[in-house]
């Protein structure tokens, strides 16, 4: 069964729309931005608050609830926007494999523990390479790469 938390009421009702309320005012929180992806049947534009990792070089969304809409739709679209403020970031998504997820969630983990660690069943930065491979299929992961541009 697919893996998915569910947020409660106090992320859906005050954390989630005070995050985005901020990153829309261009005030960025803990690296925080607003996916937007088309949505998979309706292809509308859905959005939600995530935190973008920056690690060796590169960048990624790391989905800590597990299979969200955000992520099915991802799957589907393997493209989206990244909004702060007033820019706005168009994007190509490639999903991570596991065997590559491992030192991902690790920086993911080291930076956002306090915020997320509670979705990732007592496996921490600090926890052998083996507890990270096993929650690794529970939390999908988008390299972002830069969209092709319209010529």
């Amino acid at each position: 069964m697919a893996y998915y938390r569910r947020p409660g009421w106090f992320t859906k009702t005050i954390f989630n729309p005070t995050v985005a309320a901020m990153t829309r005012a261009g005030i960025s929180v803990w690296g925080s931005r607003i996916l937007r992806v088309k949505g998979r049947t309706s292809g509308e534009w859905r959005s939600a608050p995530v935190n973008l990792l920056k690690y060796e070089g590169k960048q990624y969304l790391v989905a800590p609830r597990g299979q969200t809409q955000w992520v099915r739709n991802m799957r589907v679209a393997q493209a989206g926007e990244l909004l702060l403020g007033t820019k706005v970031e168009p994007f190509k998504a490639v999903e991570v494999t596991d065997s590559e997820k491992i030192p991902i969630l690790r920086a993911y983990l080291k930076k956002w523990k306090a915020e997320v660690g509670v979705f990732f069943s007592g496996v921490s930065a600090d926890s052998p390479e083996a507890d990270l491979r096993r929650i690794a299929p529970d939390h999908p992961v988008f390299r972002i790469e830069e969209a092709p541009s319209a010529r």
